[in-house]
């Protein structure tokens, strides 16, 4: 994370930008991990993933952290520009959860 510990995400975004300044490839990727144990030892892991690219300058005021230079793929709005229902619905944590719950507590 770029991102220093006073969590100071403009700034964070300005040094991706800048890492990425003549790049023709701005394609980019949210990931969630997540791991369930059971007492018995027994462990699952599932990853959330949404693909996307990086844009600039910043769009939106919505969410947190790289909101806003994060465009997912098939939308033309950033996370920080997205209804928080739709960004939720389709985030990487989402698909993680939704792959936990299928793959552990479905019928």
């Amino acid at each position: 994370c770029m991102a220093r510990p006073d969590k100071d995400f403009g700034l964070a975004m300005q040094k991706v930008e800048d890492a990425l300044t003549g790049e023709a490839d701005r394609s980019a990727h949210f990931v969630c991990a997540l791991a369930l144990c059971w007492p018995d030892g027994h462990m699952e892991t599932f990853e959330g993933r949404v693909d996307g690219t990086l844009t600039w300058p910043l769009r939106g005021e919505q969410g947190f952290g790289y909101d806003p230079m994060f465009v997912a793929g098939g939308y033309d709005v950033t996370f920080g520009e997205m209804d928080p229902g739709e960004k939720h619905r389709i985030s990487h944590r989402a698909d993680a959860f939704r792959k936990l719950v299928d793959g552990c507590f479905a019928g």
